[in-house]
């Protein structure tokens, strides 16, 4: 036993104690933070009313403020009341004859976005001032905003729909003609403008400049002619032109993609991820009669705030296109069913010498098809490798790879270090003869130096993909497999958040989950099973592969979970 003395271990200061005040929101108590981060900067700001309304659950009405963005105060939606503890002369605390404080009520009504709370304050949302408050600043909103509810993209998630049915009157004094505005504005390449809709919240202009750091949105003219524009000779084009979609409260800003598209109370909402870089975006994907028609930001302040960039926005279409692969094809392309195709396969893959058989998975598969398609590497003794899709990152959301689950690719094992450096040894082994059966998934490996004469050398090729490409039209067996959209399981983004995705649409024709029929491929030919679910299969892959340790499938939740890398 040594006797070497012990080296003290470093301790990491415990953190400071976040410092709390008690404020009342119509008469219930709630203890929040004095200071709560910045959106932008991260730097403390005083909490304001409508944080504290929004921990007590109270719903304070607003149009202009947002969370993510800066104050700005404009709307007057989020007027309440509010009263603070009555200080006397000696500017000690005035207390009621059961010692509680006095509070000494305002005479004036506040903003609820951009007015600190302070102890002891006590927040009215419902007295009759502040109903008729906000009566007065709806009346105001629709004296010249045109009555086109029934033609409007955003009816059912227009905010001034919702306000004006819950808050407003049900009549309108107004006998003047209406101020009109520009309509159907080309603002750019992906949004149209209807200025007689915008009711000047600001957010779009907050949002470009402070965010995405583009100063391109501004309001011209005076008083009821105020108007949304963009720079003059320019148009508002930037990769996150549709987030002030999402954000307005009205339908001033609609996206080109969408408009006159679907009602949006007809779409089924599905909780998803953007699969368009490594970022892993969790999105909303809005469907309909098994048909995808338009991705939107789900908030996760891990992983993207509230937004997503256009073009992973937008790259949902090829979930639908006519050439989808949808029929399993065998030998001499010939139409052939799941459970012959596996049990062929198996066959051949037993066969196989150890060594003769190659793999090259996508790092669009998930975690667990690539977690499979390891096991089945494994046996046969395969060479392995992902194909890296590298591109150009900008300074918010877009990363610079393309692939969503490159890292998963690389914990599973099935990535060459680094990626790719394994393609060109595949191919040459190919030619010399070393290599007789290649497994591709995801992937036209004719683009990768693999021309099809080389391809044609092999005994076996088996290719499983969503669309059609040069590789998909020489395989043996075709086995085709779904999108995102149509299939659930898990990405491991570029940070290490595990997050999962749920199934939206049913896939086409003869199409299956990968993993599916990978277990099948894996069970005829290892004779491993142990799970009849993808929640038995998440959770027997985190207890096989390290990185993935103590995780499980009901434990990543809606916003997934980080671990080391």
């Amino acid at each position: 036993m040594s006797n070497a003395p012990s080296l003290p271990t470093e301790t990491k200061p415990a953190p400071a104690p976040v410092e709390k005040i008690k404020v009342r929101v119509d008469g219930k108590e709630v203890e929040v933070p004095k200071t709560t981060p910045d959106p932008l900067s991260g730097r403390p700001l005083p909490t304001t009313m409508i944080q504290a309304c929004n921990a007590a659950r109270v719903d304070v009405p607003h149009y202009c403020y947002h969370p993510k963005l800066p104050v700005a105060g404009n709307c007057r939606m989020c007027l309440v009341e509010f009263g603070t503890a009555a200080v006397g002369q000696d500017r000690k605390p005035v207390l009621n004859p059961d010692g509680t404080s006095k509070i000494s009520k305002s005479p004036r009504p506040a903003i609820a976005c951009a007015t600190p709370v302070s102890p002891g304050m006590e927040i009215y949302t419902n007295t009759p001032a502040v109903k008729q408050m906000r009566e007065g600043v709806l009346e105001f909103l629709l004296i010249n905003h045109p009555l086109d509810c029934p033609i409007c993209d955003q009816a059912g998630e227009c905010k001034l729909q919702e306000y004006s049915v819950e808050y407003g009157k049900s009549e309108s004094r107004f006998v003047e003609p209406k101020v009109h505005k520009p309509k159907h504005v080309d603002l750019g390449p992906r949004i149209v403008l209807d200025d007689e809709r915008c009711i000047l919240c600001t957010r779009c202009i907050r949002f470009t400049k402070d965010v995405v750091g583009d100063d391109a949105l501004g309001i011209v003219n005076r008083g009821s002619y105020n108007t949304l524009t963009a720079y003059p000779g320019k148009q508002f084009d930037n990769n996150y032109t549709l987030n002030t979609v999402d954000i307005c409260p009205v339908g001033a800003l609609t996206s080109k993609d969408f408009r006159f598209q679907m009602r949006v109370w007809f779409l089924k909402e599905t909780k998803s991820l953007c699969t368009s870089c490594a970022t892993g975006c969790n999105i909303i994907i809005g469907s309909r009669e098994e048909k995808v028609y338009r991705y939107e930001p789900r908030e996760n302040d891990a992983v993207n705030s509230s937004w997503m960039c256009d073009s992973g926005r937008l790259n949902y279409k090829w979930i639908g296109r006519a050439d989808r692969l949808a029929k399993l094809q065998g030998p001499g392309s010939s139409a052939i069913g799941w459970s012959a195709a596996l049990k062929e396969i198996s066959e051949k893959l037993k066969q196989a010498a150890k060594g003769s058989t190659a793999l090259i998975a996508s790092a669009r598969q998930t975690n667990e098809e690539l977690y499979l398609l390891g096991k089945l590497a494994v046996k046969l003794g395969a060479m392995t490798d992902s194909v890296p899709r590298p591109g150009e990152a900008d300074k918010l959301l877009l990363n610079a790879d393309r692939n969503p689950n490159s890292l998963g690719a690389r914990l599973t094992g099935i990535s060459a270090d680094p990626m790719g450096s394994n393609l060109p040894k595949i191919a040459e082994a190919i030619k010399s003869g070393r290599i007789k059966t290649l497994i591709v998934f995801g992937e036209d490996v004719t683009e990768l130096g693999m021309s099809p004469d080389l391809l044609g050398m092999l005994q076996t090729l088996i290719v499983s993909d969503i669309l059609p490409n040069a590789t998909t039209r020489l395989a043996h067996y075709l086995l085709p497999g779904c999108a995102h959209a149509e299939k659930r399981g898990t990405f491991t983004q570029t940070k290490g958040r595990v997050q999962r995705f749920m199934k939206a649409v049913e896939p086409p024709g003869d199409a299956r989950p990968e993993w599916e029929f990978l277990h099948e491929l894996i069970l005829n030919t290892t004779g491993q099973d142990g799970y009849a679910s993808i929640e038995g299969l998440f959770n027997q892959m985190a207890g096989e592969v390290p990185a993935f340790k103590d995780l499980s499938w009901a434990g990543l939740g809606d916003s997934g979970v980080s671990i080391p890398i």
